[in-house]
């Protein structure tokens, strides 16, 4: 008698099944982000400009506060490649500088700003009652006040340097800020895990700190990039003004107050700082953009 194999019916396995792609959420919002256009331009631009701005000392063609009468409000030319100023100072070696002092006032004023609206926003959504009644008094009294007269003031009675401004500009820019993560946690706080946490005794610090403030800290990031474009943009309102920064530290928005006298016979000297300016802050305004639509969770998941 001749045994045969019968083959029992049934799903057949494959030796290799195929894994499907795990995409966490940080992919997923790289995804969106580099499909979007103008937030890859305007990422490419910063980029550029932060690289520019670290590497000034490594890359300016020369010293950037050196005077030379004898060659100054010369155009643009082979050994001068933006011209110079009515000092005979490098336009380009000053600008490569001055990008330093702007990018760095905008972005210490966007990250001291986040770090109190933050702080006061957690504390103000999560505790609620006269907790959340004080600090929300006093968001609305701070966006009361208007920012550039305020600034104005504390600019002429203040020696003004970048440490300085970046603390002045903070003061006046982390209302936004609190009011995003107020709104976030209270939807938070009457979450499941955070009811969990209380029930075996989480610390309230450790509960808003741990667990609430990174699911609230998508639409600060947003609001990050969007307030070093507005540090960026009052630092040179100030310094166009005449009560930012001093020379001869420069900045593009000194840069600009100082270029408005020769507008007629040297309109290079404007043009290149503006130009800086608008691109710089466009570009800021363009990554915001996309990171909005990139961490919106109402998207749908692909």
């Amino acid at each position: 008698m001749s045994s045969q194999t019968q083959r029992i019916p049934g799903p057949t396995l494959e030796l290799n099944p195929p894994q499907r792609e795990n995409r966490t959420l940080e992919s997923q919002v790289w995804r969106r982000f580099r499909r979007n256009p103008l937030a890859m331009f305007g990422a490419a631009v910063l980029a550029l400009l932060s690289l520019s701005a670290l590497f000034a000392p490594l890359i300016a063609p020369y010293d950037p506060n050196a005077v030379n009468p004898y060659i100054a409000l010369q155009p643009p030319n082979a050994e001068h490649w933006l011209g110079t100023d009515d000092l005979g100072r490098d336009v380009l070696s000053r600008l490569l500088f001055a990008g330093r002092v702007s990018l760095l006032v905008g972005m210490s004023a966007a990250a001291v700003a986040v770090v109190i609206g933050a702080f006061l926003g957690a504390l103000a959504g999560y505790y609620g009652r006269m907790v959340d009644t004080l600090i929300s008094r006093l968001v609305d009294m701070m966006l009361a006040l208007p920012i550039l007269p305020l600034t104005l003031v504390l600019g002429a009675f203040i020696q003004i340097t970048p440490f300085r401004l970046a603390l002045i500009l903070a003061a006046v820019s982390w209302m936004g800020v609190a009011r995003l993560v107020r709104g976030e946690f209270l939807e938070l706080r009457t979450a499941q895990f955070t009811e969990a946490a209380r029930s075996v005794g989480t610390p309230n610090l450790r509960i808003i700190f741990v667990h609430l403030l990174p699911n609230a800290i998508a639409p600060v990031v947003v609001a990050a990039t969007l307030l070093v474009a507005y540090a960026i943009l009052i630092e040179s309102a100030l310094s166009f003004l005449g009560f930012g920064l001093q020379p001869p530290t420069a900045s593009w928005g000194n840069m600009l107050f100082n270029a408005q006298r020769y507008l007629r016979n040297a309109a290079w000297l404007s043009v290149f700082s503006g130009l800086l300016i608008t691109l710089t802050v466009a570009s800021i305004n363009f990554v915001g953009d996309g990171l909005r639509e990139a961490i919106d969770p109402r998207l749908k998941m692909e």
